[in-house]
């Protein structure tokens, strides 16, 4: 059986995987938005 290691406080492997993840699919989100409107979403038209 492993021996798990006992993380460092604040910081999770799982939890900071989730969140890498997140933030890639937020920022294809966001490309995919521009994309879309054809300017940057801070640029007003």
């Amino acid at each position: 059986m492993p021996v798990r290691r006992v993380p460092r406080f604040g910081f999770h492997t799982h939890i900071e995987r989730l969140h890498g993840r997140l933030a890639m699919l937020g920022f294809i989100a966001l490309v995919a938005v521009e994309w879309k409107l054809g300017h940057g979403l801070l640029i007003w038209p």
